[in-house]
Formats: structure tokens, C-alpha cells, sequence
């Protein structure tokens, strides 16, 4: 599996999304509770960039509604709306 890098720990705040694009794709960076994590960054539901909205127990939350997708990894419970990301870690 190949990486890419998608930008530098410095260029992270905590708890607040970054978006970048790989290979085309936008992607969602966040740095939250000592980690870091990537997602699709458009919204499943409501088709908006989710690097808009707000990071709260290791969730990002669509500035549009109400659900969350979560920024932990695929292995981990996600919100029914989104499927998993093949940028997580």
C-alpha cells in the first residue's frame, strides 16, 4: 500500500479540520486527542466539505446537520451514513 503525504504535523491544530487533496480526492485531516486521521472530505448526506465542520470526541461534525462521521479509524464504529475512508490510518 502506498502513502501519500497530505500535509505536516505543524500545519494541524487540534480539533480543527484541514482539507487537502490526494490524488484528486478531497480529503479531511484532523489531529485530535494526540492522533491524526484522514476521511473523505465530502459530507455523504449533505454533500459539503466536512473539514467546515467541528471535531468533537474524535467526530467531525457537517457543519450542515446533525449526525456524525467519525475520524476514528475503519476498524472502529462509524456512523451508519458514511462508509469507511480508504485514507484513515
Amino acid at each position: 500500500m502506498a502513502y501519500l503525504r497530505a500535509c505536516g504535523l505543524s500545519e494541524l491544530e487540534e480539533d480543527t479540520p484541514k482539507r487537502v487533496e490526494l490524488d484528486g480526492t478531497p480529503v479531511s485531516v484532523v489531529r485530535t486527542e494526540g492522533e491524526v486521521f484522514a476521511i473523505n472530505d465530502i459530507c455523504s448526506h449533505a454533500n459539503v466539505s466536512l473539514s467546515e465542520g467541528e471535531v468533537e470526541d474524535c467526530q467531525i461534525e457537517c457543519r450542515c446537520t446533525a449526525p456524525r462521521s467519525t475520524s476514528e479509524p475503519a476498524s472502529r464504529p462509524a456512523c451508519p451514513r458514511r462508509a469507511p475512508s480508504p485514507y484513515t490510518p
